[in-house]
């Protein structure tokens, strides 16, 4: 007896990365811009043209590429969120064998040049990489669209109020306890959207997450703010988001440690005074291996400010 073994495609998706655009808007003399990567992705109910080569369902990524600067062009770009949405909308309700479209952003930070009288300017702009935003759609037909934002490459750096002591002390334990350190880290941050109402400014909220991520590393600017690790200030970031922003149902941060040891200046003894303070402190930095610390905090674990 010959026993045929049959094969199911449990998952597929396809579409179109790396498609960049820069969208210029006008109001009188006043120009705002929006430049954009943009990455959409479909999900088909069948999978004919993957089992039989039958291509009659696809729209070509190519169609796709297309589609992100003919919306562009007839809508705008309000936000990053709000393309997502027309975007994802426009592929589920042109396309009725489409199931699912996903919609990736990232968003180039621009910012007006601000003149000598300290005017921001009408139509010049400088690139401030500070930090990249990013955005995600995901609308399943049938269903409400899910909308995510978020933070990359937020790096930041304090050197002291930080200290990391009482942690489990036994045979393998090498590192000593920090009543004083220098704290850096990179963050990335992603929020879910639980409801979207007319109160929901997308560019607002993303301003908002991002001011409590800096708020809570540095804390006030003469004394600043103390962290006992990386993990309680993770915690009361996301804590101050979802107080801050009751349109989030949670959020999730990776924080890895970005190292900088000092320096073992005892290896020039020949060489006096380096044991003081001299001009400061000299550090290595180091970013691997580096510690990886990541937690999501969802709604339902505080009360929100509303």
């Amino acid at each position: 007896m010959v026993v045929s073994e049959s094969f199911k495609i449990v998952e597929s998706a396809y579409g179109k990365a790396g498609v960049k655009i820069l969208h210029v808007s006008q109001q009188g003399s006043v120009h705002t811009i929006r430049e954009l990567e943009v990455e959409t992705s479909l999900t088909l109910n069948n999978h004919k043209d993957y089992e039989r080569g039958d291509n009659s369902d696809i729209i070509a990524t190519d169609t796709q590429k297309n589609t992100v600067y003919i919306l562009a062009k007839q809508y705008g770009i309000s936000s990053p969120e709000e393309f997502g949405l027309i975007l994802a909308n426009h592929f589920i309700s042109k396309y009725p064998w489409v199931v699912k479209a996903k919609v990736t952003l990232s968003a180039h930070p621009w910012q007006r040049v601000t003149d000598t009288a300290g005017r921001p300017h009408n139509h010049a702009f400088v690139s401030t990489p500070l930090s990249v935003r990013v955005a995600s759609v995901l609308l399943i037909r049938g269903q409400m669209p899910v909308v995510s934002a978020g933070i990359r490459n937020l790096r930041v750096l304090k050197t002291t109020q930080s200290a990391f002591v009482n942690f489990v002390s036994d045979e393998y334990r090498s590192l000593p306890d920090f009543k004083d350190r220098l704290f850096s880290t990179i963050v990335t941050a992603d929020w879910t959207y639980g409801k979207i109402n007319q109160e929901l400014d997308f560019d607002s909220a993303f301003s908002t997450a991002h001011a409590s991520v800096l708020e809570v590393f540095a804390g006030p600017a003469d004394k600043g703010i103390f962290s006992p690790s990386v993990q309680n200030s993770q915690f009361l970031t996301q804590k101050m988001i979802l107080e801050k922003i009751p349109q989030v149902e949670q959020v999730s941060i990776s924080m890895p440690n970005v190292h900088y040891f000092g320096f073992d200046l005892s290896k020039f003894p020949k060489i006096p005074g380096l044991e003081g303070k001299c001009s400061g402190d000299v550090y290595l930095p180091v970013d691997k291996p580096s510690g990886q610390i990541t937690s999501t905090l969802a709604r339902g674990m505080i009360t929100s400010k509303l």
